[in-house]
């Protein structure tokens, strides 16, 4: 009996602690070896929606399922970017499948970008993936043929596993599996078991308790929504009332769950930004819950005031200048418009301090964007003397308290415009408002762009890297960073090296989003340079096919203006810790009050100094 007894607790003890060798068995599919798996969709890490197709004609293709999360999947990804490397050139494709319930798209992006993979990350929401291709753990890997026959399933090799490692990679099943599919015989062991985690399916629970409009989902709304969606805003529609809501509910319910609403492309990896939007995991799953539900309008009595329609066509105060371009500019119905260079009438006839400036498109569906620079009176438009901009996503620069920008004295203002055409011929008088400083004026809004004019982007290169960096000469306060790149770029990191030897990620925006360009904001006073402070920026850009917006892979691409060049700049806004302007501005006319300022109390000390002496 004593030894029945210890064989069954060592039965139970080994049922135990042997879970995660257990967890190794993988169900048997109901999708054969053997079976042509017909198209699916997938999102990209653009938030589109892409079809498997869309990876175009290859020798074999290799999908490999991953989360953010599980640790086996943590440590292959740099043996999968091994095996695309070697095998690219040999035209096998590679997918990074995302399964993990709760995973956004920009912390997937991100994942694939410290990874180093050039091959798509993309995320299966809906489990469409999984099905068509009879998975059941991260990270599996299946390999289809160029026929796009199911011809191997199972683990990359069996190196890494749930009791440890082993020291060497031991039998190397997916890369085995693709060199069988490239000589073009039948792959000899087309399935193995896989350790890793189970994929879970995103099932949207039932509430607690009933979810509502009034007061579960309207105050959401308030919070994350309707800044944008109100009237007298460039949002497509309003979502202030209970019915707004629900017309667009099924909308809305895809734009959170996906993360693509509150618009993010800031990975939260790096950098607290005042600026930044984004809803938590249970609000998601409230606005989920409730359009899954009968979408209740609830108890009334509970229903948040409403933000009120943009009264004024301006965000940012009353303007006290407003200029608007001489004359409208004509906009194709469609087909590509060059950007256009305008020069707005009017001289500066002082230095002129400013506190707010926004460009306001007298067509906001055909201004794609908008930059702003001072230029002599004659002179070209440059990005050397750059002030603001206007791009779908940005805030107008409002600058805070004993802060202000100067437009030197004998400037006149530059734009440089860039139009999308929209089915309909039409017109575009762009204006510009300007809020003059008011009060004493301490410190200048001061920017540089770390950049490379001279690279040159490879065709049908995925992932192109640019670097360059720029030293701060002052020691300074950061005010904000801000990206720009034109319809290949992807991703960029900026890392602050300082004089003491120390590093930091500042900033990484791994799904760069041309359509709506975000600037990240520090809360005043949070992030200091030093003199000597290194801003490194590394950028990559997406010549490839795969590319939804690539206007043509098969070219190198350059520096340039147009969409179809490409730009690096990094901007990186700031103010000098040790400049003290002591300014008086006049808030009629933006002048300095005459007497006022450094140099005056510079020449009345000088002057007090020589009469002392007499």
């Amino acid at each position: 009996m004593k030894s029945v007894r210890v064989a069954l607790a060592a039965t139970l003890l080994l049922a135990f602690i042997g879970l995660p060798l257990k967890a190794a068995e993988t169900a048997p599919s109901d999708v054969a070896i053997g079976s042509v798996i017909d198209d699916f969709s997938f999102k990209d890490t653009r938030y589109l929606a892409r079809e498997f197709s869309e990876l175009g004609k290859a020798s074999a293709y290799v999908v490999v399922f991953t989360t953010l999360d599980c640790p086996i999947v943590q440590r292959y990804l740099p043996r999968l970017v091994e095996l695309d490397e070697e095998y690219r050139s040999r035209g096998v494709r590679f997918v990074a499948m995302n399964v993990g319930p709760g995973d956004a798209i920009v912390e997937i992006a991100r994942q694939a970008l410290e990874a180093g993979a050039e091959f798509p990350f993309a995320k299966d929401f809906d489990g469409d993936v999984v099905a068509a291709l009879g998975v059941a753990r991260t990270p599996e890997a299946v390999v289809l043929d160029g026929e796009r026959r199911l011809v191997y399933r199972g683990r990359i090799d069996s190196q890494y596993r749930y009791g440890g490692v082993r020291p060497d990679r031991g039998r190397e099943d997916l890369k085995e599996a693709i060199d069988d599919v490239l000589a073009g015989r039948e792959v000899r062991v087309p399935e193995t078991s896989v350790d890793g985690c189970l994929i879970t399916p995103d099932v949207l629970r039932a509430p607690d308790e009933p979810v509502t409009f009034a007061e579960h989902v309207a105050p959401l709304l308030k919070t994350h929504c309707q800044g944008c969606h109100r009237p007298g805003t460039t949002a497509p529609f309003s979502l202030r009332t209970y019915d707004e809501a629900v017309d667009h509910a099924e909308m809305i319910a895809e734009v959170v769950r996906e993360q693509r609403m509150p618009p993010l492309f800031a990975s939260e990896a790096h950098g607290t930004f005042i600026n930044r939007r984004e809803m938590t995991p249970a609000e998601i799953r409230l606005v989920r819950q409730w359009v899954a539900g009968d979408q209740a309008l609830g108890d009334v009595s509970l229903l948040p005031e409403p933000l009120e329609p943009q009264q004024s066509k301006w965000r940012i105060s009353e303007p006290d200048l407003v200029i608007t371009m001489g004359k409208p500019i004509e906009i194709p119905a469609d087909g590509y418009v060059p950007y256009k260079y305008v020069v707005l009438p009017h001289v500066f006839t002082e230095d002129t301090w400013i506190s707010q400036v926004e460009i306001l498109p007298g067509n906001q569906s055909a201004v794609h964007h908008c930059n702003m620079a001072y230029v002599e009176f004659g002179g070209d438009y440059s990005d050397a003397q750059f002030i603001t901009g206007h791009v779908p996503g940005g805030l107008p620069m409002v600058l805070e308290d004993g802060v202000g920008f100067c437009i030197p004295k004998g400037a006149m203002l530059g734009l440089q415009l860039h139009y999308v055409t929209n089915g309909s011929a039409t017109t575009d008088q762009t204006s510009v408002g300007f809020v003059f400083a008011k009060g004493r004026i301490d410190k200048r809004l001061q920017h540089f762009r770390v950049s490379d004019l001279e690279f040159e982007i490879e065709p049908e290169h995925p992932h192109y890297p640019v670097a360059a960096s720029h030293t701060f000469d002052c020691n300074a306060t950061g005010v904000g960073l801000f990206v720009h790149m034109h319809l290949r770029g992807k991703d960029m990191t900026f890392d602050a090296k300082y004089p003491d030897g120390g590093e930091e990620t500042l900033l990484t925006v791994p799904n760069y989003n041309f359509d709506w360009q975000v600037g990240y904001v520090w809360e005043r006073g949070a992030v200091r340079f030093p003199r000597g402070t290194a801003i490194e920026c590394v950028a990559h850009f997406d010549n490839s096919h795969f590319n939804p917006y690539n206007p043509d892979p098969s070219v190198a691409v350059r520096y340039g203006p147009q969409t179809y060049h490409e730009m690096m700049y990094g901007f990186v806004f700031y103010t000098d810790d040790d400049e003290e302007l002591r300014l008086e501005i006049d808030p009629a006319t933006g002048h300095v009050v005459e007497g006022k300022g450094v140099e005056a109390e510079r020449v009345e000390a000088e002057t007090v100094d020589k009469t002392a002496s007499r």
